[in-house]
């Protein structure tokens, strides 16, 4: 791993940030950028944007189709569908990944899910083998610097040879939370829940878990939004030990109350020179 001196003297700095949606990678991102030489690399916004667009906009248009008048205009093009995901804006990728449950409650059939979330696996794996290209060409733009916001679920993707590329291109920087952060995170997942990716082998489990706890026979009898409130302290308790396993193999560990304590671009910088030291 890159020393502390080597990290602050790199002329061309590469950063991967890992941890769950929520705990302040963006923020971190957004902060070390206003130097204005830092190229930032979204994989979420990647996503939506090249790898699950197509998708995105079927999954659209089958949803307008179900309005017959809404049906006419799509078939005879008077109307067009486009997805519009942005940085701040990545509604339309939770739109298409949904949440397992009854249908009349809003919920995905079983087999759907599960195919939304292997296509999610699919795509995020494509983002991320995508970084080695996206730094060269963001030198070539003239940006000196790099930095890859990675989704929540990256650690999900069971991928060595992936984890090793990013661990080789950039320093992977996980931010850790704090027991605060993760009681705010899952009171958020109750009173908001949004769908999200799971690794299989833990969604199964937790399925079949949820479904004897609750005297249930299959999935479409399942409330959606009462299934993820359930399942989220799970799925924290989870990924925290693949987040600490993957930053010991591959990268560092930042605070996120430290980060959160940074106000520019060189505090954020000693904040992880100080990880790796």
């Amino acid at each position: 791993m890159i020393s502390a001196k080597d990290f602050i003297d790199s002329k061309n700095k590469s950063i991967t940030l890992l941890g769950m949606s929520g705990v302040g990678k963006t923020h971190l991102a957004k902060l070390i950028g206003e130097e204005g030489d830092w190229f930032h690399f979204s994989g979420d916004y990647r996503i939506g944007a090249a790898h699950l667009k197509e998708e995105i906009i079927s999954n659209i248009a089958n949803k307008m189709k179900s309005d017959s008048w809404l049906k006419t205009l799509l078939d005879n093009n008077s109307i067009s569908i486009n997805s519009q995901v942005t940085f701040d804006n990545l509604e339309p990728i939770s739109a298409f990944l949904g949440k397992i449950g009854n249908p009349e409650e809003g919920g995905l059939p079983f087999d759907e899910f599960v195919r939304r979330q292997r296509l999610f696996c699919e795509a995020e794996k494509k983002a991320m083998y995508e970084v080695p290209s996206f730094i060269a060409k963001s030198q070539a733009k003239g940006f000196s610097h790099f930095i890859n916001d990675a989704g929540g679920s990256l650690c999900e993707l069971e991928d060595p040879a992936l984890f090793k590329m990013l661990s080789d291109s950039t320093l992977v920087v996980y931010i850790k939370t704090t027991k605060e952060n993760e009681r705010v995170l899952i009171e958020r997942a109750k009173t908001n829940p949004k769908p999200m990716y799971y690794n299989p082998v833990f969604f199964e489990g937790a399925m079949n878990t949820y479904l004897l706890e609750n005297n249930l026979e299959y999935a479409a009898q399942i409330n959606p939004d009462d299934f993820v409130g359930w399942v989220f302290p799970k799925l924290i308790e989870d990924r925290l030990v693949k987040y600490s396993d993957f930053a010991s193999k591959y990268g560092c560990t930042i605070k996120s109350d430290d980060l959160h304590h940074c106000k520019s671009s060189n505090d954020v910088l000693s904040l992880i020179s100080g990880a790796l030291s």
